[in-house]
């Protein structure tokens, strides 16, 4: 299935590659808001691992509950969902 992806901001110079996975029962809404002028949001369902490409400073909010009432349950620095290839 093809996503539209928001391209990285052009100042973005250390991207890292990066993984979560939805380890709940529950969907998740997963968002990246604290780079300007880039806006990422997905939708991840319980067991759905998502990869992204994210600006080393970028910090991952995770939200569950309804569209209505969301609620920011985790927010992760996306440095700590870096995948790290072998040495």
């Amino acid at each position: 299935m093809d996503q539209l992806l928001s391209p990285l901001p052009a100042s973005s110079d250390n991207q890292l590659l990066c993984c979560y996975t939805n380890q709940t029962g529950q969907i998740q809404v997963i968002r990246i808001s604290n780079i300007q002028n880039w806006y990422f949001e997905r939708v991840v369902f319980p067991a759905q691992r998502l990869m992204f490409e994210a600006p080393s400073e970028a910090h991952l909010e995770v939200h569950v509950g309804s569209m209505a009432s969301a609620i920011l349950a985790d927010r992760i620095s996306c440095k700590t969902l870096q995948v790290r290839g072998e040495a």
